[in-house]
C-alpha cells in the first residue's frame, strides 16, 4: 500500500458473520500484536461491531461484518494495491508439520 497511500504500508481485511465474530477477531488480532509490543494508535467502530478499524501506524486492520465487507467493498476501492489472500487454516497446518 505505500506506493499508494503514503499514511500505511499494509491494509489488512477481515470480516466475520456476526457481532460476537467481530469481536473475537479484533481481541485476536490485539493480543497477536501485543505480543509484539504493539498497541493501535486508534481504534474505532468497536461498539457497533459492523466495521472496526485498528490502526498500528504502518498496518491498518479493518474488521467487517459480512454485510457491511460486501457493502463498502474496500478491495474494488483499493484494486490497484498488491493482494496477498490469507488461509489461516495453510498457516495451522505448516506450524503443526
Amino acid at each position: 500500500m505505500h506506493e499508494l497511500l503514503v499514511i500505511t504500508d499494509i491494509f489488512v481485511l477481515a470480516s466475520g458473520n456476526n457481532r460476537r465474530q467481530v469481536q473475537a477477531l479484533i481481541d485476536a488480532v490485539e493480543e497477536a500484536l501485543r505480543l509484539d509490543d504493539r498497541k493501535p494508535l486508534r481504534r474505532e467502530g468497536q461498539d457497533d461491531a459492523q466495521w472496526v478499524l485498528l490502526d498500528y501506524g504502518d498496518i491498518v486492520v479493518h474488521v467487517f461484518d459480512t454485510p457491511t465487507r460486501d457493502y463498502y467493498d474496500l478491495e474494488r476501492l483499493w484494486g490497484d494495491a498488491p493482494r496477498l489472500d490469507f488461509d489461516p487454516s495453510e498457516r495451522e497446518a505448516v506450524s503443526e508439520g
